[in-house]
């Protein structure tokens, strides 16, 4: 299996990030890499609390790709941490810094520390649309069933019904 050949992203570390490691792929077939905290000090999220929390990077993406930040699997599941907008898109034009809204859905305060592994990122191709106003829309076997319609069994109905 070929792999796939590497998107060139320009990437700048701000004065506040400059002795972190740059993102990096855990794994070969990893999707994302991790971003980690340019925080100065310690930041601690009580439970229901929110933060922004910097990563001392800024990114250009490539026009007709984003930059989506997603929780990091462990975080979530071990202490309740995970991205409020996610993901979160960084678009093509922005040239800001990345940041992480971080929420504390645990029961615990936990404690963020300079250069923790807080999110993940990846990078991926979007399709722009031009929107075709219709009178009806194409029929489906799902059709206007949502919100958990599928897989759903149907129950079945008395006899002559």
């Amino acid at each position: 299996m070929t792999r796939p050949v590497p998107l060139h992203v320009p990437i700048k570390q701000l004065p506040h990030g400059a002795d972190l490691p740059l993102p990096a792929y855990a794994t070969q077939d990893a999707a994302g890499f991790d971003l980690l905290a340019a925080v100065a000090e310690p930041v601690t999220l009580k439970p229901g609390e929110r933060k922004l929390v910097p990563t001392g990077l800024s990114i250009a993406v490539p026009p007709g790709f984003e930059a989506q930040v997603r929780p990091r699997s462990g975080l979530a599941l071990k202490q309740g941490i995970t991205v409020l907008n996610s993901p979160g898109t960084i678009d093509a034009d922005y040239r800001g810094e990345v940041g992480v809204i971080l929420i504390n859905h645990g029961d615990a305060p936990f404690t963020i520390n300079r250069g923790e592994r807080i999110a993940q990122m990846i990078v991926a191709a979007y399709s722009r649309v031009e929107w075709v106003p219709v009178a009806d829309l194409p029929e489906t076997a799902r059709g206007t069933g949502g919100f958990g319609s599928t897989g759903v069994a149907t129950p079945k109905t008395a006899a002559g019904d």
